[in-house]
């Protein structure tokens, strides 16, 4: 194996395509669908064609399609298949396997082509939230379980972000038309996940609120200038690892004296961290949101 993951372990395959080693192997030795390098020690091992094809196979697989059916099947017959269930419009399943290819070969313009292929049926949040937030789960497991590099997430999530930065763009363009309120986006000090954070500040504006993006690593300190200029904030944040378990209390309960005690401003909270959070809140201005659609549901 090389850093640059040019080729992949069986359990890796496991990781990217969601079927498991040991059916993998069943497939390999009663169809041989896919066409294993070894190592010196008899490991198996895989190129990028053949995780290619993998991820086509269970696509297929998925949709009715027996593996003794598929390995039938002369080489070219199988893209065609998937062709026709993208047609079909039935192709979140491909889409998501098209960026994985386009993270690990780091193909920008494989990327842009499935976007655009994507953007041709539906709008921008379908998108994100139909595919990019499945994606997005899929690539922190297999950054954890070492199956992709930091390089191949950073890849994949920048090109995301930039998406996302172009639809925000669009909308700031527009005057804001809801104004009893302010929202007001930030991370706390080490916090670096921002993704979902822009996402929750696209949603916001595309509900004609106004908006003030502060981005990441913002101290309590930095937000008491704000209520110098505004009332009535909401304060959104994202907690996916800061602050960490032992402080998200103790954080939680300094912004409520600091910065929600003497105002009508609120704190939308949410992220991991927030798991931690003790039942009772230290101010009822605090909400704490699951998900997304808890925060399209609140606004």
């Amino acid at each position: 194996m090389n850093n640059s993951k040019n080729v992949f372990s069986i359990k890796d395959l496991e990781n990217l395509s969601g079927i498991k080693a040991h059916t993998i192997r069943i497939w390999e030795k009663r169809y041989a669908v896919l066409e294993p390098m070894r190592t010196d020690n008899n490991v198996r091992y895989y190129d990028l064609p053949n995780v290619q094809k993998l991820l086509n196979i269970t696509l297929l697989h998925n949709h009715g399609y027996k593996i003794s059916q598929i390995s039938k099947y002369p080489p070219e017959k199988i893209p065609q298949l998937v062709q026709e269930i993208i047609t079909n419009k039935n192709f979140k399943g491909h889409t998501i396997n098209a960026f994985k290819i386009a993270m690990l070969n780091f193909d920008q313009n494989l990327f842009v082509a499935t976007y655009e292929e994507l953007l041709g049926e539906k709008c921008f949040r379908e998108i994100f939230t139909a595919v990019f937030i499945p994606l997005l789960n899929e690539i922190g497991m297999l950054w954890q379980a070492g199956t992709i590099t930091p390089a191949h997430e950073h890849f994949i999530t920048n090109l995301i972000r930039q998406k996302l930065m172009v639809n925000i763009d669009l909308l700031q363009a527009q005057k804001p038309t809801v104004t009893s309120n302010i929202f007001v986006f930030y991370l706390p000090k080490n916090e670096i996940h921002e993704l979902g954070l822009l996402y929750l500040n696209y949603e916001a504006l595309n509900e004609n609120y106004q908006t003030i993006y502060l981005g990441c690593n913002v101290s309590i300190e930095d937000l008491k200038s704000l209520k110098e200029f505004y009332d009535n904030i909401i304060f959104t944040t994202y907690m996916t690892t800061e602050p960490s378990k032992e402080e998200v209390n103790t954080y939680i309960g300094l912004f409520a004296s600091e910065i929600l005690n003497d105002t009508n401003s609120q704190l939308w909270v949410m992220g991991r961290m927030t798991n931690y959070l003790k039942h009772i809140l230290p101010s009822d201005k605090i909400a704490v949101l699951e998900s997304i659609p808890d925060f399209l549901n609140k606004l």
